[in-house]
């Protein structure tokens, strides 16, 4: 794809500084990884002598660094530049509308003329499919799915019966929405499963990772709402919450009725037990364990979690421990010497 780097700023809303004004560039790329001929970025002058060693061929900077060894791109923010660039060189392309001659779709389904299914797809009775959608070779659509505008849903996912996906979503491979949420009693028999007839509902612009698994309600509803980023290898369990706009990092588990309100931040490996409620604009810190509610806009970390500045003082107590250790043994020796000594001074007392 042909651009020269003064389109390419013009693009990023910037200002060129520096010539190189009809340069081809061929790509884009982080500092670690550029290319001769490739665009990079720098979010501060403390990176720039790095870029500037580098093949790059121009650098994207803020409008803070007025000058450089090499062309800059200035811009108000460098990552966003960053990301739009990226966009403009993705070298994926979505596939043509249409059903591919090996995807099993029953006659019930409703697929909009402009979708996509692919190689060996099923789609199940009564499923509705709107336009712009993608479903890759080997994904499974249970019936009664609905899927919005110009959603995706990757290989191998698989989307159980009765959810629903709206617009603009991007389900990727490995992904299970809407399997059983794990519940039992303990009967007679052993353990007696709990039917589970409610649903997943995925709301707009939600992006769900590879392996995350987001389980079906007991009854009513289990919600990601729209702008929700969930990474990969996420356990979500039934009738969990999750709020707009929240990011949720990889390995992270919530368990059963949790719910978390809008803009939260949960870290990789997180756990939150069931029935917790995490206020908006909260943050637990990656390796938490969450078995109390959280407030909002508070951050929490460490296990069981607490606010933050409280376990950074914990820790920082704990770190302690083995001098104090080594104090107490130095400091008993030093009683017991003591001992010895009153002890024998009481005797030569009595002597007398």
């Amino acid at each position: 794809m042909n651009i020269t780097l003064a389109t390419l700023a013009v693009y990023l809303d910037g200002t060129l500084v520096g010539g190189g004004a009809d340069s081809l560039v061929a790509g884009i790329a982080g500092m670690d990884a550029v290319s001769e001929g490739e665009v990079t970025f720098v979010l501060n002058e403390r990176l720039l002598e790095e870029a500037e060693a580098s093949p790059a061929l121009a650098i994207i900077a803020p409008t803070s660094i007025e000058s450089a060894k090499k062309p800059l791109i200035q811009v108000n923010d460098p990552r966003a530049a960053f990301s739009r660039a990226l966009s403009f060189f993705d070298w994926r392309r979505p596939p043509l509308p249409g059903i591919h001659p090996t995807a099993i779709v029953a006659q019930s389904a409703a697929i909009h003329a402009h979708a996509h299914i692919g190689p060996m797809a099923v789609i199940g009775e009564g499923v509705v499919i709107g336009a712009g959608s993608i479903v890759y070779p080997h994904a499974v659509i249970g019936n009664h799915v609905e899927i919005g505008k110009d959603s995706v849903v990757y290989a191998h996912a698989t989307i159980y019966p009765r959810c629903t996906i709206g617009d603009r979503v991007a389900i990727h491979s490995g992904a299970v929405i809407g399997a059983d949420g794990f519940g039992y009693n303990s009967g007679a028999a052993g353990w007696e499963k709990i039917p589970h007839l409610g649903t997943v509902t995925i709301e707009d612009d939600v992006e769900i990772g590879a392996n995350t698994t987001v389980d079906r309600a007991t009854t009513g509803e289990t919600i990601i709402a729209k702008g929700a980023k969930i990474d990969n290898l996420v356990m979500i369990a039934h009738n969990v919450k999750v709020g707009p706009r929240s990011i949720i990092v990889g390995q992270v588990g919530i368990a059963g009725s949790s719910v978390l309100e809008s803009d939260i931040m949960v870290g990789g490996q997180a756990g939150i037990s069931d029935h917790r409620h995490i206020g908006a604009g909260a943050i637990v810190a990656g390796r938490s364990g969450v078995s109390r509610d959280v407030a909002p806009g508070v951050m929490v970390s460490g296990y069981p979690a607490q606010p933050h500045l409280d376990e950074l003082k914990y820790e920082a107590a704990l770190r302690k421990v083995p001098k104090l250790l080594d104090t107490i043994k130095k400091l008993e020796k030093r009683i017991e010497a003591l001992e010895k000594k009153a002890e024998c001074d009481v005797a030569e007392v009595e002597k007398v």
